[in-house]
């Protein structure tokens, strides 16, 4: 294809923080329920697992891609088809053959016909005329079962070949249950490399046959097309079309499962495709059992089998046939151990060979290996815990817009449009749960010598993790106290201020986290601190853009007497929290002035 669909929507434009939503009013209420009015980030924290999510996210960013049916696929196809056929002035069989070779790319097709057509027609296997003519012939005999029929019970493809009704249905059949090279199927002459067109083999081919040979067709213009993928979602049947180069590769299908386009994985932004496989492979390899073996067992000295000790005594027997006893601390014989040695709760031979160094690099491997072990452990529990919370979140949003709005509306007799806002709370929920879980995968792949980026990361990170469970707190625990009302309560714009307040500032959180990883956490410099110009937007929230082009203007939630200074003397950053020492007259995280 040559052009795309695009949908018409709002540019993305930045957006800073709110104004606090703790300063309390209708005011900041709907001014944190507005925000999407005045501007919006660079990266959108909602998922689209929810049908509803299209209304929430549409006009937030531009969408770079189309989700295709099959409907849309052949309409796409035939367009294609025939817009070949009408510039090359070819049969739109001919046309269908050429996109086909060339993947569907409607310029690679006309690159390559007007560079040179004979090369291209014989790479194809597109005679313009037939390489052998009967013309005055009554009967012919057929290649393949070489008996004699009349012309009008033989075919031939483009080349003139002739073969029987039953030869050729045979061979078509064979070559179409061996799969989509059939849509490439050539004469059966060994000598002839012309191609058999799609309408002979509709005219040849079973009804069966005939259906596979279409469905085949359907799926090469997706499967054959590099702008083009299927969803990977179990049991959808929708595409996606795809802008090459638009930016974030992130994409949501109809059926609400959210994926990366370029890996097919999962979404992960802003995580790098290159790290998901390899945090993926980690997940799924044996290597992290050939490290739990290598940090919580020892090898047998004679079998060598790896033994775990699984009782307070030095003394181990190994498993039969072996049964070969021996000291777990020194490995030496058991039969060589005695009072002398330190009896059975310790080995002073091993005490005295460890101080000699003898022992010195077998441990030193070990211990290594328990530090990986636990480190990549530290790193997976939390992977998979904000997963966990995701799928948990997703059943809850489902709850949600099914049941708890309808009752909430009742309750509150408001209509459940203006209870938008909850179903926008547990839409960021999800996204930012999906986005924090990988977070841990990028930190797990952070150099570990680069410690002034893992400071920074690890405290974005913390910021919007803290954020994030503050959110989850309020729209799960809080939000059940008023489904559980008769009366509609007083305090409901109180929650709704909280709740839509806690959504933009999670937004932004998350936004300044996503924005840091993206650029390589460059915010940071070789001494370990992040630049001045970048510190007040990245740690941030301390500088908002106020709605309606008012500017910007400058908020502390603490005066410059209330800075907390605790019993070892440090003092914290008013900006990030960051706990100085109390020498220190600027702020070594963000370079803020004390």
């Amino acid at each position: 294809m040559e052009s795309e669909d695009e949908f018409d929507m709002h540019d993305a434009n930045d957006d800073d923080n709110d104004e606090d939503f703790y300063s309390g009013g209708d005011d900041d209420a709907a001014a944190a329920m507005d925000s999407d009015d005045a501007g919006v980030a660079d990266y959108e924290f909602i998922d689209n697992d929810s049908d509803d999510s299209n209304d929430v996210a549409s006009h937030r960013y531009q969408q770079n891609y189309t989700v295709l049916t099959e409907v849309d696929i052949c309409q796409h196809q035939e367009e294609d088809i025939t817009r070949i056929s009408t510039v090359l002035s070819i049969p739109k069989v001919a046309a269908s053959i050429l996109l086909r070779y060339y993947n569907w790319s409607v310029s690679k097709v006309h690159d390559e016909w007007f560079a040179d057509e004979e090369k291209v027609r014989k790479a194809v296997g597109l005679p313009e005329k037939p390489v052998i003519e009967y013309p005055n012939a009554k009967e012919l005999n057929c290649g393949i079962c070489f008996e004699t029929y009349p012309c009008k019970e033989m075919h031939a493809a483009a080349c003139g070949h002739p073969f029987c009704y039953s030869c050729w249905a045979g061979y078509i059949g064979t070559a179409i249950n061996d799969g989509p090279g059939c849509l490439m199927l050539r004469c059966p002459d060994p000598s002839c490399g012309a191609v058999v067109f799609q309408d002979m083999i509709n005219a040849l081919a079973s009804n069966e046959d005939r259906e596979k040979y279409s469905r085949y067709f359907i799926r090469s213009y997706v499967e054959d097309n590099r702008k083009t993928k299927w969803c990977p979602a179990p049991g959808c049947d929708y595409a996606i079309d795809f802008i090459v180069g638009s930016g974030s590769y992130d994409v949501t299908c109809r059926c609400s499962y959210s994926f990366c386009w370029n890996c097919t994985e999962e979404a992960h932004r802003p995580v790098d495709c290159g790290t998901v496989a390899k945090w993926i492979l980690k997940n799924s390899a044996e290597s992290e059992n050939m490290n739990w073996i290598l940090a919580n067992s020892k090898p047998c000295p004679k079998c060598k089998r790896p033994i775990e000790k699984n009782q307070g005594c030095m003394h181990i027997t190994c498993t039969p046939p072996c049964k070969f006893e021996f000291c777990w601390l020194c490995l030496g014989a058991w039969s060589e151990h005695g009072e002398r040695t330190g009896g059975f709760y310790a080995c002073n031979r091993y005490e005295t060979a460890k101080q000699e160094g003898v022992y010195d690099e077998a441990e030193k491997r070990r211990e290594m290996a328990k530090n990986s072990l636990e480190r990549y452990t530290h790193y997976y529990e939390r992977w998979a815990t904000n997963q966990s919370s995701r799928q948990k979140a997703l059943a809850d949003l489902q709850q949600m817009q099914t049941v708890h709005l309808e009752k909430l509306s009742d309750i509150q007799c408001q209509p459940e449009s203006q209870l938008k806002f909850i179903t926008e709370a547990w839409l960021q929920i999800v996204e930012c749960r999906r986005v924090l879980k990988w977070t841990y995968a990028y930190g797990y792949y952070l150099p570990e010598h680069e410690h002034a980026k893992r400071q920074f990361f690890e405290y974005l990170q913390g910021e919007a993790e803290s954020g994030l469970e503050r959110l989850h707190q309020c729209a799960e625990k809080e939000l059940q106290v008023y489904l559980n009302e008769e009366d509609p309560p007083k305090d409901f714009n109180e929650f709704r201020t909280k709740l839509a307040g806690l959504t933009s500032v999670t937004r932004n959180y998350f936004e300044n986290l996503v924005r840091a990883l993206e650029n390589g956490l460059s915010d940071v410099d070789s001494i370990g601190a992040c630049s001045k110009a970048a510190s007040s937007k990245s740690l941030g929230g301390a500088s908002s853009k106020g709605r309606g082009g008012r500017g910007k203007a400058t908020t502390s939630r603490s005066s410059s007497s209330n800075r907390n200074i605790d019993d070892l003397g440090h003092w914290s950053c008013e900006h990030c929290t960051f706990a100085n020492v109390r020498s220190a007259t600027v702020c070594q995280m963000c370079q803020q002035r004390r």
